[in-house]
């Protein structure tokens, strides 16, 4: 049975190259799909554009914004969930903790780092999933249904920063744009992932709550200072997170194409 079989087998494949050259890449082999060069050069455009696009936002030459380009949707999507955006936060870390390391703490204390929380100390990657990674327009009555679900995770070069930075002896000061209604489970959500003590957890209250997020940091970071803290350090994913008064003395932007926040 198997002899004959066998027969059969190289009777068709003798048929199948008996007026033909021997030719290896005749034999079966992964299905290779070749594109178009106009298509190829058409996707290589888009992600040119895409690219540029993602600098452009990340430097603050294109502001305000209010949502990622259609064209530029899977762009994002993959820089997301891919190598890239793990490799830009690992950067962040990296330089942000050699900066730490090099500052001459005053010795009362006071010498303190501001942490923002979304998308620079917890992650809410699984929300922007579900809504385009940034193609939708924000919705802050959606996204403080995610929030109050409690749900965030660490983002683990952060985490590894925070860890750091505490072991330094420098106080540790969360400010953040959520609301004050959301403090308690904004603690509880911070304690679960790992951020497990902070001096400050500062939130938006009722007379914050139509100020632009540049405006409002600054105050805070201008009551710090009034307090007698030293802000050496300061970590956001936006950059109204570092700009305006009372600025920090190194500043470290965390990558985020998703969303623009003045």
């Amino acid at each position: 049975m198997i002899f004959s079989k066998l027969l059969i087998f190289f009777s068709l494949f003798s048929i199948a190259f008996s007026h033909e050259t021997f030719n290896s890449h005749l034999l079966p082999r992964p299905l290779i799909i070749e594109y178009p060069e106009t298509f190829r050069e058409f996707n290589n455009e888009v992600q040119l554009h895409c690219t540029s696009w993602r600098f452009a936002t990340e430097t603050n030459n294109l502001n305000p914004w209010k949502n990622v380009p259609s064209e530029c949707a899977e762009y994002v999507k993959d820089y997301m969930m891919g190598r890239g955006y793990s490799a830009d936060l690992e950067r962040v870390s990296n330089e942000s903790a050699f900066y730490a390391k090099s500052v001459e703490l005053g010795g009362d204390g006071k010498d303190a780092w501001v942490f923002d929380i979304d998308e620079t100390l917890l992650s809410n990657l699984p929300y922007y999933q579900e809504h385009g990674y940034g193609l939708e327009i924000f919705d802050p009555l959606q996204f403080d249904k995610w929030v109050e679900k409690g749900e965030a995770f660490a983002i683990k070069p952060s985490l590894t920063l925070y860890e750091e930075v505490l072991g330094l002896g420098l106080k540790v000061i969360f400010l953040t744009g959520r609301s004050e209604k959301h403090r308690s489970v904004t603690e509880e959500n911070l304690i679960n992932a790992g951020f497990l003590k902070w001096d400050k957890l500062i939130l938006r209250g009722s007379d914050d709550k139509e100020k632009h997020a540049t405006v409002y940091k600054s105050e805070k970071r201008s009551d710090m200072v009034k307090e007698g803290y030293r802000i050496v350090g300061n970590s956001g994913d936006q950059w109204s997170d570092l700009l305006g008064s009372a600025m920090s003395a190194r500043s470290f932007k965390l990558p985020n194409p998703m969303y623009y926040i003045p």
